[in-house]
């Protein structure tokens, strides 16, 4: 009986240890594994050239809780295939470590692979057929060199993860102008017949920061490309697309002078709008109305104006610029603001009848109307002008 409870005891001993060894088998030093958080898409010479930002995240742990901050280095790594599985492939093997795509924050393609048609639609599927990474990553065109992309940092020596790149959510509430867009949505966007997307590009502004003296390259998103079915039919600068952010029903915070820029009278804050786009069809031409509604405050003002005086001007230069945006793209033959959807929507029958004719559907005098009520909350701590 003794021998039968020490081969018990023996047993119960051992079985923690064979335990223990059996999860720890297939186990990774965290500090061991390259962590992927930015992928780069290009296509040069008939092959597909990827890139990878990796971060080492021992080192953006320590800077991250130091203000003061220090460097924290960016390792990007470059593959090439006549497919997409074949140049990741090929990244992994110089990456020396084990990578981990569980991390992936953004998806970035250059101009020329844009323009390639057909290869974004099946780079996302691929993208999201492998489960670590994520559906909803932001997503972005640009015409800069990839490696310098990916090497970009935020201000005080924080690392990528903080720039508008990677977290442009942080940009977009204090300055909303071209709305980030995120992988799945492009995707859903495009399959849509009457879909037209625009995605927001990065460029690299290499003046507007130094760190004392010294020049600091900092991101920044300065336009966008505007697909037509999955080819990016044109790019547009953020100064064509001045009036787009009012027909955006996310934007949540947005500066304009008025009444003008050259010589502004006052700055006020536009937010919180709602639009709405009704047509009609006469003589088989398509007319089309944009009723918008926005609140405001003021910023700064330069001369004692009355809110009515305000009112009125901010809402005529809000017209002013969703028609300046409008005509740029007319004259390129983009709907910017995808009015024909609201034919889609409202008369298919119409809109298949038009699109089956292959030409570009609306023209300069096709918007017809455009109007904006501004109402004015409030002129911060100091009260408006009465009389």
């Amino acid at each position: 009986m003794r021998g039968l409870r020490r081969k018990l005891l023996l047993f119960v001993s051992v079985i923690p240890i064979l335990l223990l060894q059996t999860s720890c088998w297939n186990s990774k030093d965290i500090q061991n594994m390259a962590y992927v958080t930015g992928i780069g898409f290009d296509y040069e010479n008939g092959k597909y050239v990827t890139y990878v930002q990796v971060l080492n995240f021992a080192n953006v742990a320590k800077s991250e809780t130091n203000l003061s901050g220090r460097n924290v280095p960016t390792w990007i790594g470059k593959g090439e295939g006549t497919t997409v599985t074949q140049s990741f492939n090929s990244i992994y093997s110089t990456a020396q470590l084990r990578v981990f795509w569980g991390h992936v924050k953004v998806l970035v393609f250059s101009d020329r692979f844009l323009k390639e048609g057909e290869r974004i639609r099946s780079t996302y599927d691929f993208v999201n057929r492998y489960r670590e990474i994520r559906y909803n990553i932001p997503i972005y065109g640009t015409r800069e060199p990839m490696r310098d992309i990916f090497s970009v940092k935020s201000n005080l020596n924080l690392s990528p993860l903080h720039t508008v790149m990677e977290s442009p959510e942080m940009t977009y509430s204090q300055r909303s102008y071209i709305l980030p867009l995120h992988g799945y949505k492009l995707i859903a966007l495009i399959n849509e017949p009457a879909g037209a997307p625009l995605l927001p590009s990065l460029a690299i502004d290499r003046e507007a920061w130094t760190e004392d003296t010294d020049q600091k390259p900092m991101l920044k998103i300065d336009g966008a490309y505007f697909f037509k079915g999955t080819v990016a039919k044109d790019w547009f600068s953020e100064d064509d697309l001045q009036g787009y952010r009012w027909m955006q029903k996310k934007l949540q915070r947005s500066i304009i002078n008025i009444p003008n820029d050259i010589e502004p009278e006052a700055a006020i804050v536009i937010e919180n709008p709602r639009s709405s786009v009704h047509h009609t069809v006469r003589g088989g031409h398509i007319y089309f109305t944009i009723n918008l509604k926005l609140n405001a405050y003021v910023d700064e003002l330069r001369r004692n104006l009355k809110k009515q005086e305000i009112e009125k001007m901010a809402a005529q230069t809000i017209e002013k610029q969703i028609r300046h945006t409008y005509m740029k793209g007319v004259d390129r033959k983009v709907d910017i603001f995808n009015l024909t959807e609201c034919l889609y929507r409202e008369n298919p029958k119409k809109w298949r009848e038009l699109n089956s004719e292959g030409g570009f559907m609306i023209d300069k005098e096709s918007l017809v109307n455009v109007k904006v009520d501004v109402s004015l909350h409030h002129s911060g701590k100091y009260k408006l002008r009465v009389d």
